[in-house]
């Protein structure tokens, strides 16, 4: 006669087998929660090379609901942004969050309104008197996911004279050429 509790576990071994090649259970994160994971929204590379940096802040953005879905489906760009200081509170000037087709079709959608900055008091207070006082500009470098909410990498920046640019472009090309020089020989080698 077939034993039974042998064949229950010749099937539950099969389907354990069958499992472990399976790679769809261990798919990977669905678009959704990779956007909200903590990736980069929008970098300002041009920023680098336009200003020296001192001191740098992580802001909130207080947005609408069209330009979260927006950045969600990367349409932020913070090239020409800038921060600027009204009334005791700091807002990002000029960043342009493009607006879906399908946005909400009761709300006006402007791509390039004044958005508030959402930091600390004492954060505020030091960026507005450093801004105030000594001439600095507040310059977002990079927007990005931090949990579910958008957050805004702000910098102390101020702008670069045509020769600190030109001094700051020779020692880019130095490193590089010294990058190659030193492959090539210990290729060699």
């Amino acid at each position: 006669m077939f034993d039974q509790g042998t064949a229950l576990d010749r099937r539950h071994r099969l389907a354990t087998l069958a499992r472990i090649g399976d790679n769809a259970r261990m798919g990977k994160k669905d678009a959704k929660d990779k956007a909200n994971g903590g990736g980069t929204i929008a970098l300002n590379k041009r920023a680098r090379h336009e200003y020296h940096f001192e001191q740098k802040f992580e802001a909130g953005l207080a947005l609408q609901g069209w330009e979260l879905k927006a950045i969600r489906a990367g349409r932020a760009n913070i090239g020409d942004a800038y921060a600027v200081v009204l009334h005791g509170e700091l807002f990002l000037v000029g960043a342009q969050i493009t607006p879906l087709i399908q946005a909400s079709t009761h709300v006006v959608a402007n791509d390039r309104r004044s958005r508030k900055l959402l930091l600390h008091r004492h954060e505020i207070d030091e960026a507005i008197g450093r801004v105030q006082r000594d001439g600095y500009t507040l310059i977002p470098t990079a927007l990005y996911w931090k949990g579910n909410k958008v957050k805004a990498e702000l910098q102390l920046a101020r702008g670069k004279q045509s020769h600190d640019k030109r001094e700051a472009e020779k020692e880019r090309d130095w490193n590089r050429e010294k990058q190659r020089l030193l492959r090539r020989h210990n290729k060699d080698a």
